[in-house]
């Protein structure tokens, strides 16, 4: 059995006490997680983001007192080491894209099975993002039909090598340092270094944004 400083710690916010108590209990059934808290409005997550540290924070987006987005981005502000799941029942592209952006590593529906869940808390975890194909293509869709406000400024990307390239494309598919690791014969802390000089380079501040960067510039 895991120790408790080995397991995923899980905060779970809801404004719905009956969805907050089914995913504890659920979650609770895997030996590498524990649920830290419980919160049912984004003031109260922000608060218990801070004094619990959880490693992971599964949110719905449409909370009383202040809206998912804003909790997102207020968590990620105080501790951008958080990974934050949205898990919702909207798919409006008003809300997928401004969730990424906030900082969300995820965007899931209701509807998805405990067990994909578990993987996704897993996943983002290690540092991968994960969405699923619907949210995925209407993501993609709504960068896409963004208005480029660079102009005629000169292209971040002519700063990139060709295996920082090839790092941010990876990344935009949602792999995780291990998998680019082993995909560019490269070591993990390789990886890591390559990552850090592409955030400089393109000045981003986190792996999410860069994967919503390497869609935009079609290098995913």
């Amino acid at each position: 059995m895991k120790s408790q400083a080995e397991k995923i710690k899980v905060l779970i916010v809801d404004d719905h006490q009956m969805v907050r108590q089914g995913l504890r209990t659920f979650l609770e059934l895997h030996d590498d997680l524990t649920v830290v808290g419980e919160a049912g409005d984004g003031i109260t997550a922000v608060e218990l983001c801070r004094r619990r540290k959880p490693n992971v924070m599964l949110i719905d987006l449409v909370m009383p007192l202040m809206d998912g987005i804003e909790t997102i981005r207020q968590v990620k502000t105080a501790n951008a080491d958080v990974k934050v799941i949205a898990l919702t029942s909207f798919t409006e592209e008003d809300k997928i894209l401004p969730a990424i952006q906030a900082g969300a590593s995820s965007y899931l529906l209701k509807d998805v099975t405990p067990e994909d869940l578990v993987e996704v808390i897993r996943a983002v975890q290690r540092g991968e993002v994960r969405l699923n194909q619907e949210i995925t293509g209407k993501l993609i869709g709504q960068i896409i039909r963004q208005p480029d406000s660079a102009g005629g400024a000169p292209n971040p990307m002519a700063d990139l090598t060709e295996r920082e390239r090839d790092v941010a494309r990876l990344i935009g598919q949602g792999q995780s340092n291990q998998a680019i690791a082993r995909a560019l014969f490269i070591s993990d802390k390789t990886v890591k270094t390559h990552v850090s000089n592409i955030l400089r380079k393109l000045n981003l501040t986190d792996r999410t944004q860069l994967a919503i960067y390497a869609i935009k510039n079609k290098l995913a």
